[in-house]
């Protein structure tokens, strides 16, 4: 694998305390897995690594305005958020963990939506800087980081998913989605993927 640093973004997914955290909104579904896996270590690493090589890096969050007002209930997951009332912009569970704080040449980038692309200026913002390929992890597997990879891929993007720097609610379930991500893209670990850089 070879990775251009200059025109290789790394998108870390969701990686927000509601859905991440120990005491998260999103726990019950994520954390087992997240906690047996250790994937915000791994992500940790990767983060160093990207920095390290001069990769831009993004953040994604998904969060709503005050009341869940800007919530579209068409996902069966977004409507257990409005039922939570989690992930709300401006809260600490919608805050990224401290273990993975953006530095200050990170991009942030916030939107309601499941894929990070959806309802965003991210797409507009990665080509304005010659991004043309996009090394997606986070939680979940099968929620935001394929959502976001199918999407990048449609738009053009060269599209490396990290396999242990993601994880979902269950080995099952994320070991499907990686399955099916190797034909709509790539799937490398985050070993290879420093490796590249």
């Amino acid at each position: 694998m070879d990775l251009n640093p200059s025109s290789t973004a790394f998108i870390a997914c969701h990686w927000e305390n509601d859905v991440v955290g120990a005491d998260g909104a999103l726990a019950p579904f994520f954390r087992e897995e997240i906690e047996r896996t250790d994937v915000i270590a791994v992500a940790g690493r990767l983060l160093g690594a990207a920095r390290d090589a001069g990769v831009q890096i993004v953040y994604t969050r998904v969060a709503f305005a005050e009341g869940h007002s800007d919530l579209v209930p068409n996902i069966p997951l977004l409507g257990v958020v409005a039922q939570q009332r989690s992930l709300l912009d401006g809260t600490h569970g919608a805050a990224i963990i401290d273990e993975l704080e953006p530095g200050p040449a990170d991009w942030v980038s916030t939107n309601a939506k499941v894929s990070c692309f959806a309802d965003s200026s991210l797409d507009q913002r990665l080509r304005s800087a010659g991004i043309d390929t996009v090394v997606i992890f986070g939680v979940a597997t099968n929620l935001s980081v394929e959502s976001t990879g199918r999407s990048a891929g449609d738009l053009g993007y060269r599209v490396v998913v990290v396999s242990d720097a993601c994880s979902a609610a269950s080995p099952e379930i994320h070991e499907a989605t990686l399955a099916t991500f190797g034909l709509l893209g790539e799937v490398a670990s985050a070993a290879d993927v420093m490796a590249a850089l």
